[in-house]
């Protein structure tokens, strides 16, 4: 039998998971730039917040209705300390000055995906959500084989989480057009980077797959 990472998505045990859209990182007024001028924000971040308002949370938004109406599983990770000191960070984050804390403000998913009362949104303090939580016994408790990853930043936090997944024994899906970096340049060499460990397709081609499976 070939093994192949190109492998359709199976309703019954997939999963999406949108990373770190949250108001610390994914608003201009959010935490991690608040203390920056808006001509500094501009110059360093523009192309993000571009590309997440005209791109990326619009297809987060197709792939949040598609989903749910399809019955999988909708998750979220959000950077968000679980105390409010920060003491439990982890070192990279603790040396990075990234600190959001417990019930803040920060911590929450942006209201443009809010998500569902019964959704699942896991609190992380690393890049990867594999190694600063259990989002692998919670998957595994849902029946999780096919896991849809989207967010940001995509050579980070997405990345990650993509390469973690992949060697716990996931078919991963990476929604191209779903995540977001600061330059399309990092964007696109995180897609050629990981393009080994998952398979790449962009929202509407998902959609379609997720309809045609589920019809």
């Amino acid at each position: 039998m070939t093994l192949s990472r190109e492998v359709p998505i199976d309703p019954a045990h997939a999963a999406l998971l949108i990373i770190d859209i949250q108001n610390y990182c994914a608003r201009p007024d959010g935490g991690e730039y608040k203390h920056m001028d808006k001509a500094a924000r501009e110059e360093r971040y523009g192309h993000y917040f571009r590309r997440l308002r005209e791109t990326a949370i619009p297809n987060m938004q197709t792939l949040q209705r598609a989903c749910r109406q399809a019955r999988i599983e909708v998750m979220y990770t959000v950077i968000e300390s679980l105390t409010q000191d920060g003491r439990d960070r982890s070192l990279d984050y603790k040396i990075s000055d990234m600190h959001v804390p417990r019930g803040s403000w920060d911590a929450k998913v942006i209201d443009d995906i809010a998500p569902a009362p019964d959704e699942i949104v896991l609190p992380k303090t690393s890049s990867s959500v594999f190694i600063s939580t259990n989002i692998d016994y919670v998957l595994r408790n849902l029946g999780t084989r096919s896991l849809m990853i989207a967010g940001g930043l995509t050579d980070q936090c997405v990345d990650s989480a993509i390469r973690d997944a992949c060697d716990l024994g996931y078919l991963v899906t990476c929604v191209t057009d779903a995540c977001a970096t600061l330059t399309q340049d990092r964007h696109d060499w995180a897609l050629r980077n990981n393009n080994g460990y998952c398979r790449q397709r962009t929202t509407s081609e998902l959609v379609a797959e997720i309809e045609r499976l589920t019809r």
